[in-house]
């Protein structure tokens, strides 16, 4: 069900007595539990990530392995994460948000305790694995929930308000994983994500009833899933909010994946330094991701707002690219990188809100894909950087600019 009214920003959630599926109704703190619960949800595929990045090279001296196989501990999980979307949104579908959502939160927790006290790297692999699959859920589910109870300007409101969440994770995870690692092993890492995935398997059972109504849902049949998942591929509309949010993703994966090399070597920043600059960016996500949300519906519609970021998000990466090539001053280097990143936050909430808001019966489906896609054009776009044999500004930069632009140029195209 969807929940609109004339003033989207009251639409409120609660659950109704005797049902077990979320109603609206006009309670803000609700609202905001079930904001920080999504947020946190759709947050975890980058606190897992991020937060053991700095324990990689005492994983590979303590497990006796080379990087490279700690390498994988990483790469295993974010293709888990990646492919575990298609499978658990289209099961959302048919079963409801909430038992695939508490299946997921419970295989997280086990994967986190298995690789605290994993022998070896390949124990190490096979639990990342596991967690994968719980944070997958979470991921996915997260934006379908949100499908099922908004519409409209409500939907794109409410995704914002999730960018909170979801930029505030990637910058303190590395933090907290570097102080625990000054007072204990890595293992404290992974003792830390087991417990925030207890917290929120204990948010779900108590405070996040079901969100899709019995009648609201699809036959879990393979055929069914395939004809579902062909219809979101040959939806032009669908697919090109889509990619112009896995395209304008890929920008930012570039700097995320190559922005530590190009920083601390190439321009001397020190990682207190590097730290620093990734928080504001990260914050700049937040606060642009909020004023996208207090825009929408009220100054221009999600296209718009989709159309301007996406061309702010081009011209910050041509600067990125000029000021390598050209070797301008390091501010202003950053002033462009600031702008690149920071629209990242209305782009992911508007194109969300477009390509889910004509998807309502196969939302898990349609929140798969796009999560499949994200993470398969970033992948390949970090990939594509590093082939000159090592990440470079110019690399970055121009890596940046043609995702962007191809971002901008899939969303300008003529309307089908």
């Amino acid at each position: 069900m969807s929940i609109t009214n004339d003033e989207g920003d009251r639409s409120t959630i609660a659950a109704a007595e005797g049902s077990g599926v979320l109603e609206p109704v006009a309670d803000p703190p609700r609202r905001a539990r079930l904001a920080l619960i999504l947020g946190a949800l759709s947050a975890f595929g980058a606190l897992t990530i991020d937060m053991y990045l700095p324990a990689m090279p005492r994983m590979a001296d303590q497990l006796h392995t080379g990087a490279p196989l700690v390498q994988m501990t990483l790469t295993a999980f974010v293709v888990g994460l990646a492919l575990f979307q298609v499978v658990v949104g289209p099961l959302s579908d048919a079963w409801g948000r909430r038992r695939p959502l508490l299946a997921g939160m419970a295989l997280y927790l086990a994967g986190s305790l298995w690789c605290a006290l994993a022998p070896s790297v390949g124990w190490l692999i096979a639990g990342r694995i596991l967690q994968s699959l719980g944070a997958a859920a979470g991921t996915v589910l997260a934006r379908a929930t949100v499908r099922d109870l908004f519409s409209g300007a409500a939907m794109t409101r409410f995704f914002s308000t999730l960018m909170v969440v979801n930029g505030v994770a990637p910058v303190v995870a590395p933090v907290i994983g570097g102080q625990l690692l000054t007072h204990a092993t890595w293992r404290a890492v992974f003792l830390v994500l087991a417990a925030a995935g207890a917290v929120l398997l204990l948010a779900v059972v108590f405070a996040l009833p079901e969100s899709l109504p019995d009648a609201h849902r699809a036959p879990a049949h393979l055929r069914a899933t395939l004809r579902t998942f062909r219809t979101l591929a040959t939806d032009l509309q669908y697919m090109r909010y889509v990619l112009a949010a896995a395209l304008m993703f890929a920008a930012v994966f570039a700097y995320i994946s190559g922005s530590s090399f190009v920083l601390q070597d190439a321009y001397g920043l020190t990682a207190q330094q590097f730290g620093l600059v990734f928080g504001l960016n990260g914050l700049g996500i937040v606060l642009l991701g909020q004023v996208g949300g207090m825009l929408v519906g009220r100054v221009a519609d999600e296209h718009t707002l989709l159309r301007v970021s996406l061309t702010v998000a081009s011209l910050g990466s041509a600067g990125v690219l000029a000021c390598a090539v050209f070797r301008l001053p390091l501010p202003l280097l950053l002033a462009c990188l600031f702008l690149v990143v920071s629209v990242l936050g209305i782009v992911l909430a508007s194109a969300t809100s477009l390509a889910l808001g004509g998807h309502g019966s196969a939302a898990g489906a349609a929140s798969s894909l796009q999560g499949l896609l994200q993470f398969l054009v970033g992948g390949l776009a970090a990939s594509a950087m590093s082939l000159p044999g090592q990440v470079t500004a110019v690399s970055m930069g121009a890596t940046m600019l043609v995702c962007a632009t191809a971002a901008l140029a899939v969303l300008s195209a003529r309307r089908a």
